[in-house]
């Protein structure tokens, strides 16, 4: 097997571009993949401070690896969500990396901040699937942060599985307001909300694995133990199947909903978006959806003390 783009001897064959790579012309290919996404979709300039979460996982690793070897200024956040071992080694791991090459990293413990482990907050709030809580605190956090400290943007490690695998479940449940709101990056609606972007969205998890793998960088290879019952898992499962049989499957469903049909699903008002009563982030409602939770949470174990 040789380099589709030197003909040296290849390492590693990717199907969906029906191509072949040497160890370096995989890092030009993965190098050109996430720079013509983010001046594409012009997601941020190489001055720019750039606020990077950071879970430990492959992805967030390989982004952050990615970024501040190619000179971007990035400064990263984790969240200690206090998921027993899982939540240790991840700390370890993101902690570890951000001493050995001297990079900025804040950790924001749930437990210190909310007063609540994800855990805890699950326990308490059993209604909600656990995956969607912890994406919301995770959310309401890393951009109430983003603002706080004044960075104009945000990015997160999502790949095109990710991205996939969320349009299938928007589309099988027909979430028009997620649908219309599925890109590699959201622009800021509110002054008090900041710029998402998703660098990594072109780019396979195979292709990040082997990225990794060429880097020896270290991270999680665990799921987390709360996501076992994630349908976002299923989604991916029954794209994994397609791709199998028709590389590319993956690649094309996305690609093709971003260039051609997500228009049909973009809102014909602009939503109005006001301060939320209790913290004063943005919100469609009176109390936002993190400070209703926290308020149930809250109020539960206040019942719970007078028995």
């Amino acid at each position: 097997m040789k380099c589709s783009r030197c003909k040296q001897p290849a390492f590693v064959k990717i199907k969906r571009h029906n191509a072949s790579f040497c160890e370096s012309c995989f890092e030009l290919f993965f190098s050109r993949q996430v720079e013509g996404a983010i001046k594409k979709h012009r997601m941020f300039l190489k001055e720019e401070a750039v606020l990077l979460g950071v879970s430990g996982g492959k992805d967030s690793m390989a982004l952050w690896d990615y970024l501040r070897s190619a000179g971007y200024k990035v400064w990263a956040i984790h969240f200690d969500l206090g998921i027993g071992e899982h939540s240790v080694h991840s700390r370890r791991i993101v902690e570890d990396f951000a001493r050995a090459h001297q990079l900025p990293l804040t950790v924001v413990a749930t437990k210190d901040s909310l007063g609540y482990t994800i855990p805890e907050l699950v326990q308490r709030t059993r209604h909600r699937s656990v995956c969607s809580l912890c994406g919301l605190v995770k959310r309401y956090l890393l951009n109430r942060f983003a603002f706080e400290k004044n960075f104009t943007v945000y990015a997160t490690g999502h790949n095109l599985d990710d991205e996939a695998a969320t349009l299938l479940g928007n589309v099988l449940h027909w979430q028009i307001d997620y649908l219309a709101h599925q890109h590699p990056t959201l622009p800021s609606p509110h002054p008090k909300m900041v710029r998402k972007v998703k660098p990594f969205y072109t780019l396979t998890e195979e292709e990040i694995r082997i990225y990794v793998r060429l880097k020896n960088l270290p991270f999680i290879e665990e799921r987390c133990p709360l996501s076992r019952r994630a349908k976002s898992l299923d989604y991916k499962e029954a794209l994994e199947l397609l791709e199998d049989k028709s590389p590319g499957t993956k690649h094309a469903f996305l690609f093709e909903f971003l260039e051609k049909a997500q228009k049909f699903f973009t809102p014909k008002e602009t939503v109005n978006l006001k301060e939320c009563q209790i913290c004063g982030m943005p919100t469609t409602q009176e109390v936002c959806s993190f400070c209703k939770i926290m308020q149930k949470v809250k109020a539960k174990e206040e019942n719970s003390c007078t028995y």
